[in-house]
C-alpha cells in the first residue's frame, strides 16, 4: 500500500473558507484538481455528511487518489477530466449544483517529485511536462520545433522572462547541433543566456523557462479562463469557491473571473439597481492572501502560493 506523505497547501484556510457551505447535509464540494487527494482527505473527514467529486487530468494521480481515499467510499466520486469540463463531469453524475469548489493550481507534489513527468529543472530528467502523459505534445516537441517567434513569444507571456529572445535564439543555436531531451540540456542553455548579473539572484535562472514550457504543454491558462467562469455557474446560492494560484498569470485571471460577479451593471448615477444588474458574487479575501510564514516553513510548496476566495450571493444575468 502507498504512504502518502504530501501536505497540502493551505489545508485550514480552504476548509474554513468553505465550511459555512459544505458543513450542511448533502453539501457537494467538487475539489478541481484531485492530485494526491490531501485538500479532499482532510473535508471529508471533517464534514462527515460531505460529498466530493475528485477531477484530475493525470491518470497516475487520480490512481493514487482512489487508493489514499478507498476508506470513505461511497462519499467521493472520481472523474478523469480537465479542470474547465465541470459543468460536464456533474450533468454525468445529474447533479445540477454544488455548495463548494476548490481549484489547486500548478504542479502537483507527486508530479514534481517524479523525475519522469520531466517538471522539475533541479534534476536530470526527460522534457515532458505534460499533466496527462497519455497524450499531446512534450515540452522537448516545444523547444525542438517551435520557430523563434513561438519560442520567444510563450517565453516572455507564460514565463514573464525578460530575456526570452536571448533564451529563444540559444535554445535554437543548441538545437541545431543536438535536439533537446532532457532537463539537464536545457539548464544549461538557459543559465548560459541569461547575463551573469541576473543569474545571481532570483533563484534557478531556468525556472521561468520551465513555466513557460509547462502553461504552453498543458495549455494552463486558456483552460483557466473557461474553468472559474464554468465554475462559477455550477455553485449553489451560498456556494463557495477557493482558488490557491501559484504566480501572477494564474491570479491575474482569477481576479477578474471573480471581479466580474462582484460588480453592478447599473451606472453609478442611476438611483435604483435592477434585479438583473446586481453583484452575484461577494469575494471572502481581502485581495489575494500569502501563506503565513510558518506555513511557508512547514510547507515549502506554500511559498508562491495566492489564495482567492468568493461566495455566491444571487444569480448571474
Amino acid at each position: 500500500m502507498t504512504t502518502f506523505t504530501h501536505e497540502p497547501v493551505l489545508r485550514q484556510r480552504c476548509l474554513d473558507l468553505l465550511a459555512p457551505a459544505i458543513s450542511a447535509d448533502n453539501a457537494v464540494l467538487v475539489d478541481a484538481t484531485l492530485g494526491l487527494g490531501g485538500h479532499t482527505e482532510s473535508a471529508l473527514t471533517e464534514f462527515p455528511n460531505l460529498r466530493v467529486i475528485g477531477i484530475d487530468r493525470d491518470p497516475e494521480a487520480l490512481a493514487m487518489s482512489q487508493e489514499r481515499l478507498a476508506r470513505f467510499a461511497p462519499r467521493v466520486d472520481f472523474a478523469l477530466a480537465v479542470y474547465d469540463e465541470i459543468p460536464e463531469v456533474l450533468a454525468n453524475l445529474n447533479i445540477e449544483h454544488v455548495q463548494g469548489i476548490l481549484f489547486d493550481l500548478g504542479v502537483s507534489s507527486m508530479q514534481l517529485d517524479k523525475d519522469q513527468r520531466g517538471f522539475t529543472y533541479s534534476r536530470n530528467a526527460p522534457l515532458d511536462m505534460r499533466m496527462d502523459g497519455t497524450t499531446g505534445q512534450t515540452a522537448a516537441d516545444i523547444v525542438n520545433n517551435y520557430d523563434f517567434a513561438n519560442l520567444a513569444r510563450i517565453l516572455r507571456e507564460y514565463g514573464e522572462e525578460r530575456f526570452a529572445a536571448r533564451v529563444a535564439n540559444a535554445i535554437i543555436r543548441e538545437r541545431a547541433i543536438k535536439p533537446f531531451t532532457n532537463s539537464d540540456q536545457l539548464v544549461t542553455v538557459v543559465r548560459d543566456a541569461i547575463p551573469a548579473a541576473t543569474r545571481r539572484t532570483g533563484g534557478n535562472p531556468a525556472k521561468r523557462t520551465f513555466q513557460a514550457l509547462r502553461i504552453e504543454v498543458n495549455d494552463e491558462l486558456a483552460v483557466l479562463e473557461r474553468a472559474i467562469p464554468a465554475a462559477l455557474e455550477c455553485l449553489a446560492l451560498d456556494g463557495r469557491i477557493v482558488v490557491l494560484s501559484y504566480h501572477s498569470l494564474e491570479d491575474r485571471i482569477v481576479k477578474n473571473a471573480l471581479r466580474i460577479g462582484t460588480e453592478s451593471k447599473t451606472p453609478i448615477e442611476m438611483p435604483i439597481i435592477p434585479e438583473s444588474d446586481k453583484p452575484w458574487l461577494q469575494l471572502l479575501t481581502r485581495g489575494s492572501e500569502p501563506a503565513s510564514d510558518d506555513e511557508i516553513t512547514e510547507n515549502s510548496r506554500a511559498t508562491s502560493v495566492r489564495l482567492r476566495a468568493a461566495q455566491r450571493i444571487g444569480v448571474a444575468a
